[in-house]
């Protein structure tokens, strides 16, 4: 092999490795270091590649925090409704290790007006670490150093796949941008749905006593308090999302009610005490969770009802208040007890059951 031959190798290469970065870096289809140029859309769609570059990066105001159930709000809902300017920080799981790391990145970033907080039952008793690392995500987008993005810009399917469709969706798609993260288009929402994919435990296991979770929802709500109380001027509309009288049913069987409802009144307690903090309690809401044509398995709702959720924020609905979050509480005990007992009998026989319960 010829020195001159071996001289173009090696200048090519290096040409080549240049054009590479250059792309990456012009594109920026996860959006590490700039909001979308000029012609280009904010087209969010893989929101562990992409959700904490768009908080770095883009100009906003505000943002909805919150696991699968809040990807499927409509952006300028929230815009319109509230005269702000939002974007997502959206965590699968909903954890709240994990949302309240997005929220510290926005904060570094911006000035909050509100912050749209869907505050699951689960991330209560949720593991109090981050779970990034643990889960596979791609950590070099995750911090501020620029030097451990090589594999940001000599990535294959970054380069083949992700910057033509940034550039299709952009230019010759119909991508809205209010509909970032949405999973919902193609999903289909109704009572076979549900029942097709509830697995039902036939025990009935032992309640557990209500402060069975005490140590955890202690850590859990301290993480989310102090996000509140070091961010005064931010209004927080904190809500907890309707989930389905099945999703009640199965935690019945898991012996988690008491525990589940204590939980909320917890934090419900702690929470109201703050003056930045707007709480909202839908769990209770008969028409939506006794409805099983709203979901498509026994917690994801329909779009329809996230806007239904949208404009109760805006409106003041299922707003709570130390007056009467008890009171609330006691009602879905109330209603809790009845899907078990009644209202979910009629479904038993389409209802398939865990062969494999212990």
């Amino acid at each position: 092999m010829s020195r001159k031959f071996i001289k173009l190798f090696f200048i090519w290469s290096g040409v080549l490795f240049v054009l590479c970065i250059l792309a990456v870096g012009v594109f920026d289809p996860f959006f590490q270091y700039h909001k979308p140029i000029k012609g280009l859309k904010a087209v969010l769609t893989d929101k562990e590649y992409q959700c904490v570059g768009s908080l770095k990066t883009f100009d906003y105001d505000s943002v909805v925090a919150g696991s699968s159930v809040a990807e499927n709000y409509y952006n300028d809902w929230f815009n319109k409704g509230f005269d702000c300017n939002v974007i997502k920080a959206i965590r699968s799981y909903g954890a709240t290790a994990d949302l309240c790391f997005l929220l510290d990145i926005a904060f570094e970033r911006q000035n909050l007006k509100y912050v749209f907080y869907n505050l699951d039952p689960s991330a209560l008793v949720a593991d109090t670490e981050t779970t990034y690392a643990l889960t596979g995500c791609p950590m070099y987008l995750y911090d501020d150093n620029y030097f451990n993005d090589v594999a940001y810009w000599f990535n294959k399917g970054v380069l083949m796949e992700k910057i033509p469709y940034l550039i299709a969706n952009s230019i010759m798609g119909d991508y809205d941008e209010n509909n970032s993260y949405n999973w919902a288009q193609w999903k289909e929402f109704n009572s076979d749905m549900v029942l097709g994919l509830y697995i039902r435990k036939p025990s009935i296991s032992e309640m557990k006593p209500a402060n069975y979770y005490e140590n955890v929802l202690k850590e859990n709500l301290t993480l989310l308090e102090n996000r509140i109380s070091a961010n005064p001027n931010t209004v927080f509309y904190i809500f907890i999302p309707p989930y389905s009288m099945m999703w009640w049913d199965n935690i019945y069987r898991e012996g988690d009610t008491e525990a589940y409802l204590y939980n909320m009144e917890k934090a419900m307690e702690r929470l109201l005490s703050y003056e930045n903090v707007k709480l909202y309690y839908f769990q209770n809401d008969r028409e939506v969770i006794l409805d099983l044509e709203n979901y498509m398995d026994i917690l994801h709702f329909s779009p329809d009802i996230n806007h239904y959720i949208c404009d109760c924020l805006i409106s003041g609905k299922h707003q709570v208040n130390k007056s009467n979050y008890r009171e609330n509480i006691d009602d879905m005990r109330s209603l809790s007890y009845e899907i078990v007992e009644k209202l979910v009998k009629p479904y038993e026989n389409r209802i398939k059951v865990d062969l494999y319960d212990d």
